[in-house]
């Protein structure tokens, strides 16, 4: 009989995602394990493989499509003997409750998924027009148009119903470069009485961030615990491995940083926990998810059990991740499941700030520019750089003392480095 397929669940946060583009149509034999279409999530545009084989029967949403809830029903394969006649379009229009064998498994993300940048949930109005036209473009094309400042108005879609799709875009470029399309909204204002604005849809991203935040800061009762750590012996010893000749990494700050994290994690464990409504879970790894500035938001790829891992390590790892996050080019693997979160926002200049839990970890933490002040010894001023730590803690899993201990054990390797290079 023909076998549904459905819209996968890319990541644990996905409730819907856009189609961005099918690698197949009716008609056209499918094998297992072959890409079959690519799905934007909140993260990353997915090219995803179909699990049976057979022939498209019918595709049920059309490329482009946005907000496409998780198991709907997307597609409709036939097996062998099947006709577009055995389809039964009433199933075809529900969702289904759970997966089934007809789903799409993820693969490898697209050679250059340039996904977190979502598209605007509604055709762009074709700018300088003068006509209110509405410009039909898939979301990769409407991406693409936008990272190189085309104008979409100036592209001939050769698409289902004239849609602009990448290939069109691509040509585009190719061709050379147009001028930035001038936005509509910034010489019409919303309303009298406001100012000339321009207006930009909410990418997916950018959504989830405002949803996810929004429910932590309004059902995980935050509570703030802040040290002031020394640094000085840190850069000492940074300083002398970065100089040794032939050195294989040059570390950074937030290389020692992302240590000090998991070492503390390991030497107050309780700290390194999550809150569920069942119970709470304590790990036994820290999974270290490093927060990193994006187009459109951020991301935070993950050093797993970097209690475990030296600093050249961590610093390769780091450097690797941070480079395919900025590419769009993470595993979802890369980006989901760690267990305690660090925001490091010293190289702007902020000294202090508190950051928003990221569910269900327990902790976050927040570090703030190491900076030269005035500190008190034996009664004598000196001066010693220091940078201010903030832990953001859920206090359903971790109390204020575990968290205090936490943070003492931080402060404490953070300026006695050569633990953190023995470890």
């Amino acid at each position: 009989m023909p076998i549904n397929i459905l819209m996968p669940a890319l990541s644990p946060t996905m409730t819907e995602g856009n189609l961005a583009k099918w690698h197949k149509k009716p008609g056209d034999a499918v094998k297992s394990g072959e890409v079959i279409a690519e799905i934007e999530t909140d993260k990353a545009t997915m090219e995803v493989e179909a699990v049976d084989e057979g022939i498209i029967g019918k595709l049920l949403v059309d490329e482009g499509a946005e907000g496409v809830k998780v198991n709907a029903i997307i597609a409709i394969l036939l097996e062998e003997g099947e006709s577009a006649a055995d389809i039964k379009i009433a199933n075809a229009n529900t969702s289904a409750a759970a997966p089934s064998a007809g789903n799409l498994s993820p693969s490898i993300p697209a050679a250059a998924p340039q996904s977190v940048l979502a598209p605007a949930a509604q055709p762009q109005i074709a700018p300088g027009s003068g006509s209110g036209g509405r410009i039909i473009a898939s979301p990769l094309a409407k991406r693409i148009a936008t990272q190189h400042g085309l104008d979409l108005a100036g592209i001939k879609g050769t698409g289902p119903q004239g849609r602009v799709v990448r290939a069109d875009v691509e040509a585009a470029v190719a061709r050379g470069p147009q001028a930035k399309p001038q936005a509509a909204s910034a010489a019409q204002p919303a309303a009298a009485g406001l100012p000339a604005a321009r207006f930009e849809k909410h990418t997916t991203m950018r959504q989830v961030i405002a949803r996810r935040l929004t429910e932590s800061k309004q059902t995980v009762p935050h509570f703030y615990l802040t040290v002031d750590v020394e640094l000085d012996k840190l850069l000492a010893l940074r300083k002398q491995i970065n100089d040794r000749p032939n050195a294989a990494a040059k570390l950074s700050v937030n290389d020692f940083i992302i240590k000090a994290c998991g070492v503390a994690l390991r030497e107050v464990p309780a700290a390194n926990a999550s809150w569920t409504p069942e119970g709470v879970y304590y790990y036994e790894q820290a999974d270290i998810s490093v927060a990193v500035a994006i187009d459109g938001g951020l991301i935070t790829p993950i050093v797993r059990g970097a209690e475990q891992k030296g600093l050249v390590a961590i610093s390769s790892e780091m450097k690797d991740l941070a480079s395919r996050a900025k590419a769009n080019k993470l595993k979802p693997e890369e980006f989901q499941g760690g267990t305690f979160s660090l925001s490091n926002l010293g190289m702007f200049g902020v000294r202090h700030f508190q950051a928003i839990i990221n569910p269900p970890q327990g902790c976050i933490l927040a570090v703030g520019a190491g900076e030269e002040r005035p500190i008190v010894r034996g009664g004598k001023i000196e001066i010693a750089t220091v940078m201010s730590c903030t832990l953001s803690v859920d206090h359903r899993v971790v109390d204020g003392a575990v968290g205090a201990e936490w943070m003492q054990a931080f402060k404490r390797l953070v300026e006695s480095p050569l633990d953190l290079v023995l470890n």
